[in-house]
């Protein structure tokens, strides 16, 4: 497979004959012994529209390919085998040269563990001279593409291994020409550049290897208007100042390290690296390791269960496991903490889990189905066919674990949790690892990492006591370490005596219990901060979380950047805190749970609450704000005064830095709503989840939409205020029309407009007739819906004159014109409708809004269509493609314009338009997984029955 598809049989090649039939037998050998079904089959040689005799054909192929290649005088099935509604081709070792290839380096990655860096690079040469062209040519087809980019991808990456372990026998001056020449062949891939480097510099070459970045950054900004990678960036640096660490031999790029494992789906594919970092001092866990060594993928989907109480290290061993094997995984390492046992927010709920590995995958979050069915199957879709690593971190039980699970062979996933997890381990065949504190001498040999071999050596019975007094947790363990190691100058005894005295004064603490002693560590930790790093640490518990920026904590302690910049600087060093990403900082639950207790005990109910009051003011107005930026024709309400000393964030003029911060701080917003609510600020509730509207249902996210506005409407009625009541039941009945609950979702837009009527006396809210109109349409309701877009134009025509000029009123206007066009044309009333939407074009070109103008369009194409005017019925549709396609994340409105532009080819007499552009719509569907699919399935199914000619002439090119 690694060059031209061929197969021998004993020392004869096989006649594999036309390149669909070897194309059958490629994916056979790709599943690595795994079931193929006929489904699979079929969409790898036919793509999304295979022909309705595909299962025929594919008996023929495996019938020949049985013939070419099992033995003679086997019974027939022998080899290829018939299982359930597919095929298997079992895999031995050395059977292919792919497998022969994955033990090659496995045997090169066991003999650089051993220490054997010659051994690895003979290994990492017989590998890479395996390869005999491009992988898999000959086979056509989007499945083969994708599986030769992700062949291809795995060769360059065994490249760079072989190239770093060379440098590091000091081969440099051996290597400089060839990676000079995959250089040129691969310009913009940073880790061939940075063994370059590397290399040149090591052979006394140092102006060239700066002249070899240069190059690098002046291309990247000329193709891709970026900068170098961190990576590159830091070996230019080094070279620059002649750094004399570059000339230690087994040096190896950051860029080629076993973490940073490069993509396996092609240059367009996401290929997530979301481990988090690697503990530096991680030690001890040999047994774990060992146990956990020899799982990977393995054609088979493994998942493991790391089990241990809070503090012992469950995230920091399974992310240095993770780390050491993400090599294997070349197709990406997804992470996501779950929050299982999370102090103050409930678990991760699975489609919120599912909708977040989803969009790292590259999913577009508009396109994502409804509910967590749907979402789970879009997630072992997209895995097929990958090498994948998921971590899946402080799970709450096996039901929350279950639906996240790769289903795909090739993939891991580790999974930690305080539970034992014994329903993964029952059901799932998951493999338990329990983890226990350390033992002594890895307690001993953690702290000598962190204080200094010498200064543990030098006081073996303090150190003893430290251990003893830390109950051997690593948790306990590290923050004591860090209390030593900012008091350099003291003995540890003094330590030890001093951890002994807190435990002394804190007898409630002292019981003997392993999780009540480790109390006593962040007591005696927490007592020698400053007052003001003490204060901060108590009032950080009041964060909803998961993580807090430095403008969030600044808020909750009413003190300036700088001032908190060095408070949180100060818990760091301390331990107390983490800091996951730049500028967000989070703490482990056990020292989150700790913190609540002290802010209880020590903080008046006052300061609480305006601390919190502060904080709720930072996450509204600043999400206010990013809402006056993202959605410029939304009327906006109006902000009680933030609290004095509340810092709001700043985002100027730029749209993209508001949409970034939206993002970033979207957990963190949906539990400012819970706590909100949970702690009466009433007028928060439903002002925050109103500024996450637009955001959620951007984002399809309707189940989460109704939540934030079911939390607005009671927080309003607890309030009697009947306007912000009227604008929460608006936003609950968008969230219902979106989960297709059409009668709740009218009946509420109902209520909402009489409560805007009994609050101004007035019928002027536009928005809810547009809301009204639209579940009306779904409704078949037509009548009312094109009086609600007729009410909404009228209302907005007379906010347009109050504010001659205004953009945010030309906008509505033009958005409600293509309403009432609509609603016209779906009562057969299509010459109106194409005044109405040729109006609306005039005002959305005259804005530059190109999404709106694509839906008019849309609408100018259904009126014509109506009319028998197919000609300018394709011409619109396919104005309406244009703009779409100019946008990356419109994948549904190209596919539903282009299942109305197939009807309009038929109509018009062009079937085979009508196949080519159905095809295409069906292509996308079924990659969104929406219900449409079924739809254009069946318009093909039919017009390939009402045209026998072309689909016998389709047949005989398939055979």
């Amino acid at each position: 497979m690694l060059g031209p598809v061929r197969a021998w049989r004993g020392s004869e090649e096989a006649e594999l004959g036309a390149p669909q039939q070897r194309a059958v037998l490629a994916v056979l050998l790709l599943a690595e012994g795994a079931h193929a079904s006929t489904a699979v089959l079929a969409q790898a040689l036919w793509g999304a529209s295979p022909p309705a005799s595909s299962a025929g054909i594919l008996r023929t192929y495996i019938h020949r390919l049985r013939k070419a290649v099992e033995p003679k005088g086997s019974p027939s099935g022998s080899v290829i085998r018939s299982v359930g509604d597919g095929y298997q081709l079992p895999t031995s070792a050395g059977r292919t040269d792919l497998s022969a290839f994955h033990d090659l380096l496995a045997g090169a990655e066991q003999a650089q563990q051993t220490g054997d860096t010659k051994g690895a690079v003979q290994q990492l040469h017989d590998a890479l001279r395996l390869w005999q062209g491009t992988a898999l040519a000959g086979i056509r087809g989007e499945y083969a593409r994708t599986q030769r980019q992700r062949l291809d991808e795995l060769r360059l990456s065994v490249q760079a291994r072989r190239f770093a372990a060379e440098l590091g026998l000091g081969s440099h001056a051996e290597v400089v020409a060839d990676l000079t020449e995959l250089v040129a062949e691969h310009p913009l891939d940073e880790r061939f550049r940075e063994l370059l480097m590397l290399a040149l510099y090591r052979s006394g070459r140092q102006a060239a290897a700066l002249d070899s970045y240069c190059e690098a950054q002046a291309l990247l900004a000329e193709k891709l208007g970026v900068d170098p990678g961190p990576a590159l960036q830091s070996m230019y640096q080094r070279v620059l100042r002649t750094d004399p660490g570059l000339l230690v031999a087994h040096h190896q790029p950051e860029s080629t390290k076993a973490d940073s494992a490069p993509a396996a789906g092609g240059s367009d594919a996401v290929v997530p690296t979301q481990l988090p970092p690697a503990l530096p001092v991680f030690v001890g866990r040999d047994a774990q390791l060992g146990a956990v060594k020899a799982l990977h993928a393995g054609g088979t989907a493994v998942v493991s269960a790391v089990a241990g109480m809070a503090g012992v290290g469950k995230t920091a061993f399974a992310v240095h496991w993770a780390r050491q094997v993400s090599h294997r995984f070349p197709d990406g390492q997804l992470y996501l903490d779950l929050r299982g046992f999370e102090p103050v927010a409930l678990p991760v709920s699975h489609e919120d889990a599912l909708r977040a590995l989803l969009e790292s995958l590259g999913a577009d979050p508009r396109a994502l189905p409804q509910g967590a069915d749907a979402l789970a199957a879009r997630y072992r879709t997209l895995l097929t066919g990958k090498r994948m690593l998921v971590l899946l971190d402080n799970a709450r039980d096996a039901a929350q674990v279950r639906p996240l699970l790769p289903g795909a062979p090739g993939c891991l996933a580790i999974v930690t949790s305080r539970d034992q997890l014994s329903g993964l381990v029952a059901v799932d065949g998951a493999v338990p690892v329990h983890l226990d504190v350390l033992s002594v001498a890895e307690a001993r040999a953690l702290l000598a990492r962190r204080l200094g071999s010498a200064r543990v050596e030098a006081e073996p019975e303090a150190v003893d006591a430290i251990i003893t007094w830390c109950a051997r947790l690593p948790l306990a363990l590290a923050v004591a370490a860090a209390r030593a190691a900012i008091r350099s100058a003291f003995p540890l005894s003094v330590i030890a005596d001093e951890l002994r005295d807190s435990a002394g004064g804190l007898e409630a603490f002292a019981n003997g219990d392993v999780l009540a002693d480790v109390r006593v560590v962040f007591s005696w930790s927490y007592h020698a901060l400053t007052p003001g790093a003490a204060r901060l640490f108590r009032l950080l518990a009041l964060h909803p979380g998961p993580e807090a920026t430095l403008p969030a904590a600044a808020g909750l302690a009413g003190l300036s950047l700088p001032h908190t910049r060095r408070l949180l600087a100060e818990l760091l060093r301390a331990h107390l805190l983490t800091e996951p990403a730049t500028g967000r900082y989070a703490s482990h639950d056990l020292l989150r749970a700790y913190a609540t207790e002290l802010a209880d005990e020590q903080e008046p109910p006052a300061e609480r609450h305006a601390a919190r009051r502060r904080m709720f003011d930072h996450y509204l107005h600043s999400a206010h704000r990013a809402v006056a930026l993202l959605n410029p024709s939304r009327r906006l309400i109006e902000l009680e005064p933030a609290a004095e000393s509340t810092t709001v964030e700043e985002f100027g003029a730029d749209s993209d830095r508001a949409k970034a911060w939206v993002r970033a701080e979207f957990q963190v917003l949906t539990g400012a709503v819970e706590a909100t609510a949970a702690h009466h600020f009433d007028t928060h509730t439903w002002q925050l989840a109103w500024s996450m509207a637009n955001h959620v249902h951007e984002r399809g996210r309707w189940h989460d939409l109704r939540a934030l506005r079911l939390a607005a409407v009671n927080a309003a009625r607890r309030l009697g205020d009947r306007a912000a009541e009227a604008d929460a039941l608006h936003g609950l009945g968008v969230a219902l029309g979106g989960l297709g609950h059409l009668r709740e979702a009218r009946e509420h837009i109902e209520q909402s407009i009489e409560l805007f009527i009994q609050v101004d006396g007035t019928r002027d809210r536009p928005e809810c007739f547009i809301t009204l109109a639209w579940v009306a349409d779904q409704q078949e309701d037509l009548e009312a819906s094109l009086d609600a877009s007729q009410q909404a134009l009228s209302l907005y025509q007379a906010q347009e004159r109050r504010e001659p000029g205004g953009e945010r009123a030309r906008t509505a206007v033009a958005a409600a014109l293509n309403a009432v066009g609509w609603g016209l044309s779906r009562l057969g009333r299509d010459r109106e409708a194409l005044d109405r939407c040729r109006e609306s074009l005039d005002q959305w070109l005259g804005l530059g809004e190109n999404i709106h103008a694509a839906h008019t369009w849309d609408s100018v194409g259904h009126a014509h269509h109506r009319l028998g005017e197919y000609d300018e019925a394709v011409s619109a549709y396919q104005s309406a493609l244009e703009l779409y396609r100019g946008h990356q994340d419109l994948p549904w409105f190209v596919a539903s314009t282009l299942d109305r532009l197939a009807k309009t080819h038929l109509s018009a007499g062009r079937p085979d338009d009508a196949r080519r552009t159905w095809t295409e719509a069906l292509e996308i569907f079924e990659r969104l997984d929406h219900a449409d699919a079924e739809s254009v399935r069946t318009a093909l199914r039919l017009l390939d029955e009402r045209d026998p000619e072309q689909g016998e002439s389709e047949q005989r090119e398939s055979n």
